[in-house]
């Protein structure tokens, strides 16, 4: 006789010393980021920057930001019949994600806004909402951006100006003037220039009528061309000039808008960008032919403080991955937060946060002054953003790889998110011009508004006597500016770069000595000024207090979901 035995149960294993999920947590929890607020002269808003803070790092709002990074835009040239219609299609999550910043007064609300720190409450509002993901960040900020730019058009700015500070987020292309909100975009380089605008081919002829143009040509790189607007750069007779682009025409026809292809890019997937291309589109002028770049750099200097925004953001994000992970984690027998090793790396990145945080808070609250009339902060901001631009940017990178590699190989996995922020980092530093552009701005300004050299200056001397590596540093700046050779430009231009790092890590130390508790003050000094550190995070010296640098990044669980 055969005996059935009863099969047993799969075999598993119990899940131990992994972090719980993290969210929800509270991304406005960042003492750096609410000190930040208030001195800038925004903190009436604190209560919504908390409530906005709550909603990013919710799990409805972190789903939101893989579901839309995970399933990409969708480029649709036809539709069923086969005519043209040139649209993306984008997931649900992203729209969600739209809303809500659009909503909250993240994309062009701000200009209709008269109260003090307006500006700086909307980019302190970038700082938290950047917790969920980048990609849905480039509409906001073009759309904050052309507002200023299209003022050059007065009869321009009456129609569409009203629509662009709504608060509304309402897809779908159809005739502006019928919605109830706007997004903007902007189309400048074209494939054979880049950056170098001025060599741009796409041409611009007039009509009969008064602004009206037709433009010809093909642009290379056109972010969200679900947008309802452009501001395009294109020669007219008169030179290099700026127009503005509608997808649909005021009878509601479609705008040539052939979008040829979306980018296949390393990050930012979720964002569609786009090359397009115009055959007889219809432009409308804004500020006179032949001052393009003058009128719609108003915009990119507007986008480049987005860019600082956005990668103080992303370390921020990336510190409190890495917090969480190294709080819940064990190893040889201690949590890893509890190893000096560790606890070295994770002050370290706490450190560079708060600095990257402190100078974007500190050039929106220049930003809002300059725009209220204040010209010593229009000086400090001209050349303070450049400066900001090129350095916080271009240390996102390393820092977003350094906090992955906190997690080990659970942050090199897809589900872990960091791979998504690793990819994320490089594209601040290349959007709105790369690190050569920008420091060749610095240089810019310091000939052709020589008083931004001493708006900066003024700044840095509001901190003698703070730091002795500060001291130093400051010093040597003014030597160097005093001694440049603006005569010699390319010797000048081979040490760019070298010597906007220097500004840069001043600036952030002198606002570190003013703002911050000595630990995280002294220590940034000591190692990004002083000569005390390593090139590699963790190489604090003996004498950082690490502990109290940690404490006051306030990673810890509790406080995050408090």
């Amino acid at each position: 006789m055969t005996t059935t035995l009863p099969t047993p149960p799969p075999a598993t294993h119990e899940v131990t010393n992994q972090p719980p999920p993290l969210a929800p947590y509270d991304a406005s929890a960042d003492p750096a980021l609410m000190e930040g607020l208030h001195r800038e002269g925004a903190g009436w808003a604190e209560e919504d920057i908390r409530r906005l803070g709550r909603k990013a790092g919710s799990a409805e709002a972190q789903l939101w930001a893989e579901q839309a990074n995970t399933h990409t835009p969708e480029l649709r040239t036809h539709d069923r019949y086969g005519n043209r219609i040139d649209e993306v299609e984008f997931h649900p999550s992203w729209h969600s994600l739209l809303h809500t910043a659009v909503s909250e007064g993240g994309a062009g609300a701000t200009w209709a806004d008269d109260r003090p720190g307006a500006h700086v409450q909307r980019f302190a509002g970038a700082l938290v909402w950047g917790h969920t993901e980048a990609g849905h960040g480039c509409p906001l900020a073009m759309t904050y951006a052309v507002v200023p730019a299209l003022r050059h058009q007065p009869d321009l700015a009456a129609v569409y100006e009203p629509l662009l500070t709504s608060r509304v987020y309402d897809p779908g292309l159809r005739i502006p003037t019928t919605k109830r909100g706007l997004l903007a975009g902007m189309g400048m380089t074209e494939k054979q220039g880049g950056s170098d605008v001025r060599t741009n081919t796409t041409t611009a002829t007039p009509t009969a009528e008064d602004g009206v143009y037709v433009l010809r040509g093909h642009k290379w790189f056109t972010s969200a061309p679900m947008c309802d607007v452009f501001l395009v750069l294109a020669q007219a007779p008169g030179g290099l000039s700026c127009f503005l682009v509608p997808r649909i025409l005021p009878d509601g026809t479609r705008n040539t808008f052939r979008i040829q292809r979306l980018k296949d890019k390393l990050g930012n997937r979720s964002n569609a960008s786009s090359e397009p291309e115009f055959d007889n589109t219809v432009a409308w002028r804004v500020g006179p032919e032949g001052r393009g770049v003058k009128t719609i750099i108003e915009m990119v200097n507007s986008t480049r403080l987005d860019c600082v925004v956005g990668s103080a953001a992303l370390m921020r994000k990336t510190l409190v991955e890495a917090g969480h992970h190294v709080l819940h984690r064990s190893a040889f027998g201690a949590r890893l937060i509890d190893q000096p090793l560790m606890r070295n790396v994770i002050a370290d990145l706490a450190i560079e946060s708060e600095a990257a945080t402190t100078l974007a808070l500190r050039l929106a609250g220049a930003a809002d002054r300059a725009i209220r009339g204040d010209a010593a902060e229009h000086a400090f901001r001209r050349i303070a953003t450049a400066i900001g631009k090129y350095w916080v940017t271009k240390r996102g990178p390393g820092f977003a790889a350094e906090a992955l590699e906190c997690l080990g190989g659970n942050g090199y996995v897809e589900e872990s998110g960091m791979p998504r922020h690793y990819r994320e980092a490089p594209l601040l530093s290349i959007w709105e011009g790369s690190g050569n552009v920008n420091a060749l701005d610095v240089l810019r300004a310091l000939g052709k508004e020589p008083q931004t050299a001493q708006a900066l200056l003024d700044e840095l001397a509001t901190s003698t006597g703070g730091n002795k590596h500060l001291d130093a540093a400051v010093t040597a700046i003014g030597t160097d500016l005093a001694g440049l050779n603006l005569s010699d430009p390319a010797g000048i231009q081979l040490r760019a770069r070298a010597l906007v790092e220097r500004m840069a890590l001043a600036l952030q130390g002198s606002l570190l000595v003013r703002h911050a508790p000595a630990a995280v003050a002294d220590a940034f000094c000591a190692t990004r000024l002083g000569g005390e550190g390593g090139f590699a995070y963790g190489t604090l010296p003996p004498s950082a207090d690490v502990g109290a640098v940690i404490e006051r990044a306030a990673l810890d669980a509790q406080r995050a979901t408090s």
